[in-house]
């Protein structure tokens, strides 16, 4: 069996967040050191997907870094660098903006794991879509997102919506819900309240 190595996506702009999503600190620590938090006991290696302006940053600098390469833009660069840096590797991939993300989720999507496939994820609970950023990348994919780049189109979810890939259904789908927004992050906070007074 090939290695399962672990990818925390880092490297957007935030621009909708207006400051920086890695550094939020959700549950009284910032959400990158979280993520790998959560993704060490799955995974043999983790690494921090970074832009290259963002190698110097003290956070993202505390850990294994991979950075994006010129393929493309947003969060399928992590994955094309991390690929390429070992692309003998399974990768379990999650972006830093998942805040309500669990073991029993990553649990879930090990378990539901199909290693023939190109990749597994889980559908979305609000539109039935595959969920790209909290997914396994078999190493048979590799070939299959860099034809897909050359074609023009840099969106992981359209990559996984048009590849044999194995869907699942999370157990609790707000557990993928995002926080890009203030207004997301606020409801974030709501819903981690409401948990910790129950």
């Amino acid at each position: 069996m090939n290695a399962l190595y672990g990818l925390v996506l880092a490297g957007g702009r935030s621009s909708r967040m207006r400051e920086d999503k890695a550094a939020l600190t959700i549950r009284r620590r910032p959400q990158l050191e979280l993520a790998i938090e959560l993704l060490a006991p799955f995974v043999s290696r983790t690494w921090v997907s970074v832009r290259e302006d963002q190698r110097g940053d003290p956070l993202r600098a505390a850990f294994p870094q991979i950075v994006d390469g010129p393929w493309a833009e947003g969060p399928i660069a992590g994955i094309i660098a991390a690929q390429a840096a070992h692309p003998e590797a399974t990768w379990l991939v999650v972006a830093c903006d998942l805040p309500l993300l669990d073991a029993a989720t990553l649990s879930r999507l090990l378990a539901g794991r199909d290693s023939g496939r190109l990749a597994t994820a889980f559908r979305s609970a609000g539109d039935g879509l595959p969920e790209p950023l909290c997914a396994i990348y078999e190493p048979a994919s590799r070939e299959a997102i860099l034809h897909f780049v050359a074609g023009g189109i840099s969106c992981p979810r359209k990559f996984l919506i048009r590849h044999d890939v194995a869907l699942l259904v999370p157990a609790s789908p707000s557990a993928l819900a995002n926080a890009n927004t203030p207004e997301e992050l606020a409801a974030v906070r709501q819903a981690l309240a409401a948990q910790e007074s129950a």
